[in-house]
Formats: C-alpha cells, structure tokens, sequence
C-alpha cells in the first residue's frame, strides 16, 4: 500500500510541475524585465581605476595611498538631494504619523469608515473586517492583534486626503489628534503654529548582512538565526537647520536658519543639516517609495537606493578621467574666460568671488562627463564608508567598502561651499560622525545597476 501511494504522489508532482516542458529543463519564466533608469540619476558604467592621490600629498596626510580597485555599474543623482525632493520626506513622514494617530483615535472611539463626516474617515483600511481577504484575516488574528502594539501593521488610509488647515477639521476628534502634532501654543511666534519636528520620526527595519556572513563563518553553519541581525531603527528626520549658527559663532547666519528649507526660493538647493543616519533614513524611505508604487503595477521590485560607497563615489567624482586632479579633469581651478569651476573658497577666504556666498542651486556650473552636478564644492557629500586612514590598504580591490556599525566617523567627499581647493580634489578624503549635521554636508544616492550590458564580441 506504501509503495502505491508513493508512486501516485510521483505522478501528481511529476504531473504539477512539468507538463509544459515536456519533461525538458525550461527554468522557472518569470515576468521579462527591462532595465529602467531611475527619474534623476545617470548610469555609471563600472571599470578599474587608480583609487587615491595619484599626486603629491600636499597635506602630508598619508590617508589614501593609490590602489587599483574595480567597481560594477550604478546609477547616481545628478545632483545632491535638493531641499525640495527631501522635503517630500519629510511631508511624508509627518503624513503618515497624522494618519496613525487618527486611526488610534477612530479606533478608540469605535469609529469607521461609515462615519463620513468624522475622524472615522480615516480609521484603518481593515476596520471593516468584512471586507477583508482571508490573507487579512489570518494576518490579523495571527499578528497583528498579538504583538505589543495592537496597531502594529495594520494598513493606513492614503485614500483620504489630510486636512491641515484649521478652518476644515470634521470634528473635535480630529482637533484633538492635529493638535498633539503642534508644540504648544507658549512656543509659537510670528502668529504661525509650529509643528513639533521631534515627532517626525521614520521608524524602519534593515538585515546586517556582512555580519551575518561573518558570524556565519565563524560557526561554520550555512544557516543561522537571522533575528539578531534584524537591525531597528528610529530617526528624527526633520533637517537641523540651527547648523547655519552653531557652525559660525560670531556671524550673522539668521537668514538662512530662518528661510534656507522652508523657503521656496530655496527649493533647488542641496539639504544641509542632515546627518548620516537621516540619510541612511532618506535612502530606505525612497526605495519604500518606489517600491510600493511598484507592487500596485505588479511591476518587479527595484534594487534598493543608499549612499554611494567611497570608491564608487571616487569613481564617479573622475568622469572617466583617471588622472584628473578635479571632476573636470585639469589641475586649474578656472576655465579659459577666468569664471571659477565650481563653489568652495578661493582666494584665501573670498566667499563671493565664486557667485556664491553660500550654497548654490543642485543644477549650477558644468557638469563632469558621467553628467553629474557639483562632485566638487557646493556641499560635500555622505558616503556609506566609514573612515580608517588606513583603510586603503586592506579593503578588497573589487567593490571595496569598509563599512563598519561601531565606527562612528563617516566619509565625506567633495569639499564644500566654505572649504578650500584641496578638499576639491577627487581623491581627498574626510569624515565626520554619524550624528552629527553640518551646514556644508549633503548628499546623494546610488542605486545597483541589475545585470550587466550583453558582451559584444568584435
């Protein structure tokens, strides 16, 4: 009897998985996927190059001795993240905080849908278990209602638009929840409410894979308990726009601390105050983004975007150009009719001779020939390496990164509206801490080019 039912089951799976291949070794079709170039980036096609001061040291440094590394292909933004695109961050962030906290209130007060002219409007999706699929369901009695939250991954209402102004709240519910958002009255000025940016907070989880691989290595075992390297993080996000004063003690930086990102007339200008881990934040909130529009298209998920590594970004900086001193290439720091290349500070501390005092838009001066903006002055820029003078010695010559948790100083590159020529230089390094926001660093992202172009054979 065994033996019969065994020899069935082989027939059903037999039966299941290969009756369109003809018993052939076909593969597993999946839905044909085109490559796509990410809305304002450019692909950098990867190669080898000459990592390091290929020149003299003049700041006797001795911090990035030349290797010889390869890196694959990318995309990058054109330019650094713009107060405008970060913004849309931000805006999100403080949408979706607003909508969770209606839902709690719509939900303690037994609130739903139904309720068209109340808070009830935007009370959870799944308030009306009725309408739920049978994956809901399960996923509700089996998670959500048991977690330490009770509201933990219960979906959101984004159908409903979010009343801001006070002259439209339905109904004393929803005063209640917008105005636990605000500070309280005792803090405001200029007869403006004032929203409580420490609320803004982005809660998101990532997988430490390199220390995964490693402790995999370490016990020998080819599976091991992921769980620890569930890594949760919580961020403020809001930009610390203070920065344009605590950097410069003794200067009248007020206007920029008051317009510099609220302001439209600067909406094009790089993000300044943000740290490396509101970038890192930025980076996992954009690939979410992206992300849940493409599972609405049923469209394949896109690689994640996050912060260039600093060989990439090195790489990047040249513009092809091996030898080149800056990303234009020469060793000068203007063009034939004498105008400056880029922003930074020349002429032993003349701000302006540049046009530009401080930052200038993400778009200005010339592009390098990958066609991206400001590799060199207007803000430095975060990278995802963490900083070790030595580093260069011992990383891998393929994709090198030396990117370590504990490490608290991060790579910066590119030099800044206020520093001077050297920090210009491709190849010249710094760093700062993680935590900290300055009014001369910024960003940009990088996103993993899948696949590789078909070989031509000549």
């Amino acid at each position: 009897m065994r033996k019969i039912v065994f020899i069935i089951l082989i027939g059903l799976t037999l039966l299941s998985c290969g009756k369109k291949g003809k018993g052939e070794l076909v593969g597993i079709k999946q839905k044909k996927w085109f490559p796509e170039k990410p809305f304002g980036m450019t692909l950098v096609e990867g190669g080898a190059y000459i990592m390091g001061k290929s020149d003299e040291d003049v700041a006797q440094l001795q911090n990035a001795q030349a290797r010889t590394v390869t890196v694959p292909s990318f995309y990058m933004d054109e330019t650094e993240i713009t107060n405008s695109e970060y913004k849309q961050f931000v805006y999100w962030v403080k949408d979706s905080i607003a909508l969770a906290m209606m839902a709690r209130k719509a939900d303690e007060e037994e609130k739903t849908t139904d309720d068209k002219d109340g808070i009830g409007k935007w009370a959870f999706q799944d308030a009306d278990t009725s309408k739920l699929s049978e994956f809901q369901k399960y996923m509700r009695e089996n998670y959500y209602d048991v977690s330490e939250d009770i509201y933990a991954g219960r979906p959101l209402n984004w159908d409903e638009d979010i009343e801001w102004g006070t002259k439209d709240y339905p109904d004393q519910l929803y005063a209640e929840v917008m105005d636990s958002l605000y500070l309280p009255p005792e803090y405001w000025y200029d007869g403006e409410m004032k929203i409580d940016v420490e609320k803004l907070v982005y809660a998101y989880t990532w997988f430490d894979a390199e220390a995964a691989a490693r402790e995999s290595k370490r016990s020998r075992k080819q599976f091991i308990d992921r769980k620890p390297f569930i890594k949760k993080e919580e961020v403020q996000i809001y930009p610390d726009t203070t920065v344009w004063i605590k950097d410069f003690m003794y200067s009248y930086n007020e206007p920029m601390h008051n317009d510099y990102f609220s302001h439209p007339a600067f909406q094009d200008y790089p993000v300044i105050g943000i740290s490396w881990k509101q970038a890192m934040a930025f980076c996992n909130w954009r690939t979410h983004y992206k992300n849940s529009y493409q599972k609405s298209k049923g469209d394949p998920l896109v690689s994640k975007f996050r912060l260039p590594t600093e060989a990439e970004w090195e790489y990047a900086a040249r513009g092809g150009i091996p030898s080149g001193t800056y990303p234009w290439g020469g060793p000068y720091l203007m063009n034939d009719r004498g105008c400056f290349l880029a922003n930074f500070k020349p002429l032993r501390g003349d701000y302006a001779v540049d046009q530009a005092v401080y930052t200038v838009e993400a778009k200005s001066y010339l592009p390098n020939d990958y066609n991206l903006y400001n590799m060199a002055g207007n803000v430095a820029e975060w990278t995802n390496s963490s900083y070790d003078s030595g580093a260069y010695e011992y990383v891998a010559g393929l994709s090198p990164n030396m990117s370590l948790n504990q490490e608290q100083r991060k790579v910066v590159r590119g030099g800044s509206w206020k520093d001077v020529a050297y920090f210009l230089r491709v190849s010249s390094r710094d760093f700062e801490y993680a935590d900290t926001s300055r009014s001369y660093i910024g960003f940009r992202t990088v996103q993993d080019y899948l696949g590789t172009p078909k070989v031509k054979i000549r």
